[in-house]
């Protein structure tokens, strides 16, 4: 069992729950600014937690919610009885903003039959469907196995080695302001500005509030910058918006695709003196 697309509508989901064994994954985390902690928890029935702060981000960094070790990742998602043959939909409280976070920790530890509900919460209640508000409670030990994608990750020294490379487009998607340092990192000790020759496509240019925008448009949003090359590297603060916008990459046909886990969170370290335009 699969769906048409890795991005899937309430309807769609509605369905396939009344004929196929689905592994739901709330991966909700806070906004910079903004906070889930004192909202009415409201889940997809028989949802699970991917806890993205806590046991799917390596603590022993310095940067926020890095990418955990293949040797984690799949303990932690045999702990939520993932097997090799699950089918996984993601969703986020929000409607989309870590969601593809988690998409990307999946797909970059091999794992391919992971989807994402557009919308999340919001949408599914838009149709007029039950939310519950406990998780699930799991006593399955999966058996899915994790196999590293060295060509979907990016850290800094491969920006080091590519930034200039004219065939590898690197996409930043935090704000015009942040992008241009005329705003303020909301991180202590960060530069402002961006890596050099990097395009700056901020995240809610590919949202319809809630949802992602049909995939024509988001195609219109990446054809827009005349890419010269078929790689696709994303930035942003610390790898979360990033991931909106390599998702919505993948869904517009591109495979070539990675994103920057430290983003600016690392690039733009004051100590690091990296390479910066304004």
């Amino acid at each position: 069992m699969s769906f048409k697309s890795a991005l899937i509508s309430p309807s769609e989901l509605q369905e396939t729950l009344q004929v196929a064994d689905v592994i739901l994954l709330d991966c909700s985390i806070d906004k910079v600014g903004q906070s889930l902690q004192e909202t009415k928890l409201e889940l997809l029935p028989n949802s699970l937690f991917f806890d993205i702060e806590g046991k799917f981000s390596d603590h022993t960094s310095k940067l926020p919610h890095t990418l955990v070790s293949q040797q984690v990742f799949e303990h932690e998602i045999q702990a939520l009885g993932i097997d090799q043959d699950s089918v996984v939909v993601l969703y986020d409280r929000w409607g989309v903003y870590s969601s593809p976070r988690a998409w990307w920790v999946f797909k970059v530890m091999g794992f391919n039959q992971v989807f994402i509900l557009n919308g999340g919460v919001p949408a599914w209640k838009k149709n007029n469907y039950q939310v519950v508000d406990t998780y699930k409670t799991n006593h399955k030990i999966g058996n899915a196995k994790a196999q590293f994608q060295q060509d979907r990750y990016a850290d800094k020294e491969y920006i080091l080695t590519h930034y200039r490379n004219p065939k590898v487009n690197i996409f930043d998607a935090r704000s015009k302001g942040r992008f241009s340092g005329l705003v303020p990192e909301p991180r202590k000790g960060l530069n402002g500005g961006h890596i050099p020759h990097s395009k700056n496509l901020p995240f809610e240019e590919l949202l319809d509030g809630i949802v992602y925008k049909p995939v024509d448009e988001l195609k219109q949003q990446f054809d827009h910058f005349k890419s010269t090359g078929d790689e696709y590297v994303f930035s942003c603060g610390s790898g979360v918006t990033a991931s909106i916008l390599a998702f919505a990459c993948y869904l517009s046909g591109y495979e070539n695709i990675r994103v920057y886990d430290g983003s600016w969170s690392e690039w733009g370290r004051e100590e690091l003196n990296l390479p910066i335009e304004k």
